[in-house]
């Protein structure tokens, strides 16, 4: 019988061990597959796999692309499986097992393994290459040019080009392609790589019956080939400058809000495309995942909009999102609506009656419950209701002992053990919450791996709004999960989360 509830553990792919300075698609990847498996884990929930780059702190939250993959997280040892490196070449630039990753390194000790594989790759050229160019045409060919681009201009913004290739005139174009065929037929090689390694993990998951969730960011960098290449659906001017900035308003946490540096949509003309843009990149992330979160669902309803010349996000003002009629479209597009919806935060009456009418889970931070509102919290789960994603935290919070250790107040700590009807400390925080996840009527209970080791706050993965230090931190290669594999297939089956 099919499970109707289920569990999962959040794990970028950043994280996981590997020889090469970051987490990969190779052998750690199908090990970890192979743990969710034996613990009863029905869901490997991602963070973007879209580009990353240092100009955005490497967040894959702001990418050049939303339809392109991270090369990064291509597998120096898939290469060599498949001929095109040698077993000297993967021990030369093996880096240390640190629980960090150093961007700067990877990228220096990758480019090398990958300029060779592609020589080797290109004398024995193959028919799926062509294959993938071909199928992949509608987003690859823009992508390619324009990261072949950026190069030839130091890596500028698309906006700072010159003004032949900043309007894309088709001459101009064409002549930098003539004249870049190599670099170009690189960086579609590099892609058609990643996604075939992607498929193949992906292909392994699913046989096991792990599924993998994945995470749709709302808007998309102000510098990237989708803005360059369709700049008629965002809101800018004339001259490519931005004319709305996407953010937030103020709040408790921050009385200026949060300006966002990215340009919001002019969903007039991509309802008069019939959101054409919106349906290929959802297809194409279908393509990687099974379930797809999407991020910032609340814009969907209504967002906030900064003119492009404020300092903050204090005036800005409510515009309305595409709200029904954008969702009526997705599911005549795609049927059952394979989403979920990130309804967290400041959440309106509108974004509550969308999420409610096209049957969308949303989701519930155990971290979020607990202070002056627990009873009344809807982040409590004697509040929850079945269609939701509970979670510890999420990659923006603290670790759940992190957060114990560092932003509980002793009132809050009280509180905590009083609700779990148990002493509740820093050392054993994770486990409860944890084990509250389980037991609580959520369908589904994700948990960051962290929580699962109990690992404190040197293991958090991002903190909003700030730009140092995010989306490092990594497994260390010599923890062993077999204790967790088997206190978390207990758990599984104990609150009816496994499949029978």
């Amino acid at each position: 019988m099919a499970r109707i509830r289920s569990a999962g553990i959040l794990l970028s792919i950043t994280s996981l061990p590997s020889p090469f300075g970051i987490g990969d698609l190779g052998p750690q990847a199908y090990a970890f597959a192979d743990f969710l498996n034996r613990s009863d884990q029905k869901y490997w929930q991602i963070l973007p796999l879209t580009p990353i780059d240092a100009s955005q702190s490497f967040s894959p939250y702001s990418s050049v692309s939303s339809m392109a993959g991270n090369v990064w997280l291509i597998s120096p040892e898939k290469l060599y499986e498949d001929g095109l490196l040698d077993r000297e070449d993967l021990k030369e630039f093996k880096s240390s097992a640190a629980d960090r990753v150093a961007y700067a390194k990877v990228i220096k000790h990758k480019t090398k393994l990958y300029d060779k594989a592609f020589r080797n790759f290109q004398a024995q050229r193959k028919a799926a290459f062509e294959a993938f160019c071909n199928r992949e045409a509608h987003w690859l060919d823009d992508f390619a040019l324009f990261m072949a681009l950026k190069a030839s201009h130091k890596n500028k913004p698309w906006f700072e080009w010159p003004d032949a290739y900043k309007s894309r005139n088709l001459k101009s174009l064409l002549r930098f392609s003539s004249e870049h065929q190599a670099e170009i037929g690189y960086i579609k090689w590099l892609q058609y790589t990643f996604f075939r390694q992607w498929k193949n993990l992906k292909h392994y998951c699913n046989d096991l019956n792990v599924d993998l969730l994945g995470d749709l960011p709302f808007y998309v960098s102000y510098d990237s080939v989708d803005v360059w290449s369709r700049q008629e659906i965002f809101k800018l001017n004339k001259n490519g400058s931005m004319a709305g900035v996407a953010g937030v308003p103020p709040d408790y946490f921050n009385k200026d809000g949060q300006l966002w540096g990215m340009p919001v949509y002019r969903w007039d003309v991509l309802k008069d495309q019939g959101y054409d843009w919106w349906l290929k990149r959802i297809r194409k992330n279908m393509e990687l995942v099974d379930l797809l979160r999407l991020d910032h669902f609340r814009a969907f309803a209504d967002y906030w909009e900064v003119p492009a010349k404020e300092k903050t996000a204090v005036r800005g003002e409510w515009k309305l999102g595409p709200g029904e009629h954008f969702f009526a479209v997705l599911k005549q597009e795609f049927g059952k609506l394979p989403f979920i919806a990130e309804d967290l935060g400041d959440i309106s009456e509108a974004v509550h009656k969308l999420r409610l009418q096209f049957e969308l889970p949303g989701m519930k931070v155990l971290q979020f419950a607990f202070g002056d509102t627990l009873a009344q919290s809807d982040h409590a789960p004697h509040n929850f209701e079945p269609n939701f994603f509970v979670y510890t935290g999420t990659h923006d919070n603290n670790t759940t002992a992190g957060w114990y250790r560092k932003e509980v107040k002793a009132k809050v700590r009280e509180q905590i053990s009083v609700y779990a009807n148990a002493k509740v400390t820093e050392k054993n925080v994770s486990e409860v919450l944890t084990r509250m996840a389980f037991a609580s009527v959520a369908k589904t209970a994700i948990i960051p791996l962290q929580d699962i080791l109990g690992l404190d706050e040197s293991a958090r993965m991002n903190v909003p709004a700030s730009t140092s230090k995010n989306w490092q931190w990594r497994l260390d290669a010599d923890i062993s999960l077999e204790k967790q594999e088997k206190w978390l297939k207990e758990l599984t089956q104990l609150y009816n989360r496994a499949e029978v």
